[in-house]
């Protein structure tokens, strides 16, 4: 195979899942050419990749349709060998049936999936869960292996530099967003682990320019004043290379989490709504799942979250303790 191509155009978390796919081509391919489509905004989390080509990019935002016919022209116009769809959605479905590829590839879910020259079985399985990288790996086991690539992220000497005014001998970050709310920690919940921290360490709160003015809230109620707001002042790259050099990262079920794997950078990933079963958890070597002790019958209410909690009480994540988050610094 000269030439591939890997389609992957939902949200950020699962660009970043998506790389392990380009690690484990590389190696088996190392000659080939690989190209990587993503949607607009979200082609920055693969700068600096240095098995990478080109990243094109979907604007989805405008004129979505008419893009994305102009991104199947490209597409067919570089004559791929070989085109994998990383998604289940009908028109990356499109894109990969009519990319005039030697070969496509993508999972059986895809409601185009019947004009792939191959498509493989999405399972997804409580009783037998499967991280979402092996489920990803399963796309190209046939012609690599069943062994699992972790996801990588290549920040640049010019991102660690620009981080290294906020790097201290003792120091955490903390990513309180999310899209979903059900996935979010509650901010008095942040501000309480704020409170209670080792005041030797300094506290970072990150994000993005979406999250600055939440941010902003969480440090402005909290006592402990060794905590600064950096959300919106980073780039996904400044941001994973700060986290990889953090004593610990705390994070949500969320892209942050898939940051601190792609660098492999300490971490406690907090599921509230969401439970660890889905494969979305941390590939990090210092790695801790947190999670409520209590047994609900509500748990999980959806696969990515939802926008209130349906019974109100919030108990998924409101009987999460402080105590659960501070032990992971010192373990």
């Amino acid at each position: 195979m000269k030439k591939i191509l890997i389609i992957q155009t939902a949200f950020i978390g699962d660009v970043v899942l998506a790389t392990a796919l380009v690690e484990k081509l590389h190696r088996y391919f190392p000659e080939s050419t690989i190209h990587f489509l993503v949607r607009k905004g979200n082609e920055s989390l693969l700068q600096n990749n240095p098995y990478l080509t080109e990243v094109l990019i979907w604007n989805k935002k405008e004129n979505k349709i008419r893009n994305l016919f102009g991104v199947l022209k490209k597409i067919r116009r570089n004559k791929y060998d070989l085109a994998i769809n990383v998604q289940r959605f009908f028109a990356t479905g499109l894109l990969t049936a009519f990319s005039g590829a030697g070969k496509t590839i993508g999972f059986d879910k895809n409601p185009l999936s019947f004009l792939f020259s191959k498509k493989i079985k999405h399972i997804f399985n409580l009783q037998q869960p499967k991280h979402e990288v092996e489920r990803n790996n399963e796309l190209i086991r046939d012609f690599t292996d069943n062994v699992i690539t972790k996801p990588m992220m290549y920040p640049s000497a010019k991102d660690e530099h620009s981080i290294l005014q906020y790097v201290t001998d003792k120091f955490v970050t903390m990513t309180p967003s999310s899209v979903w709310f059900t996935k979010k920690y509650p901010a008095e919940k942040w501000i309480d682990l704020i409170n209670q921290f080792d005041p030797a360490y300094n506290i970072y709160l990150l994000g993005g320019k979406d999250n600055i003015e939440e941010c902003k809230w969480i440090a402005d109620h909290a006592t402990n004043k060794n905590t600064e707001v950096l959300a919106g002042n980073l780039s996904f790259l400044q941001s994973a290379a700060l986290m990889k050099r953090a004593n610990m990262n705390y994070v949500n079920d969320s892209a942050p989490l898939h940051f601190a794997s792609a660098v492999n950078a300490p971490v406690t990933a907090i599921f509230c709504s969401t439970i660890p079963a889905f494969g979305y958890t941390p590939l990090s070597d210092i790695s801790f799942i947190i999670e409520t002790k209590e047994k609900l019958l509500c748990r999980p209410c959806g696969l990515h979250g939802k926008k209130v909690c349906p019974l109100t009480h919030f108990n998924c994540a409101n009987s999460i303790e402080t105590k659960q988050l501070l032990e992971t610094i010192n373990q």
